[in-house]
């Protein structure tokens, strides 16, 4: 059963944007409005990496410094749904980029961006951005 569903993902030059959003079914632990929500991406060859955690009320956030003022977290706990604002993409930000759904309330600054901090995953969406 797949628990988030993440959209929205394309082909953009460098410099656009694109907004992707993350659809919860049911999570099998949680409810969505309960728990902290975060987006990672890896690019072909590297390492997943943390790019932004919200936690359960959308009022705390944190963002990977190579995103950070370009990037925004954001959510709709009525629609169970989670969203990613992209702007101002760079060539780098190309990659897979999945929702992830934590077992807490809260992030942590200290390890919002570590994989093992979330229990459930989506099956990514692929952005290409273009030079």
């Amino acid at each position: 059963q797949v628990h988030l569903v993440e959209s929205g993902g394309g082909l953009v030059q460098a410099g656009g944007s694109l907004r992707l959003s993350c659809t919860s079914s049911g999570l099998p632990l949680d409810k969505f409005e309960d728990v902290a929500m975060g987006w990672f991406r890896q690019a072909p060859g590297k390492e997943r990496e943390g790019v932004a955690c919200t936690g359960f009320n959308g009022r705390d956030s944190y963002y990977a410094q190579s995103v950070k003022g370009r990037f925004t977290i954001s959510r709709d706990n009525n629609k169970n749904t989670l969203y990613l604002q992209m702007n101002g993409l760079k060539v780098e930000d190309t990659a897979t980029y999945y929702c992830a759904a934590m077992h807490f309330a809260g992030c942590l600054s200290s390890t919002w961006f570590k994989r093992e901090e979330y229990v459930t995953w989506g099956q990514g969406t692929q952005v290409t951005v273009s030079s």
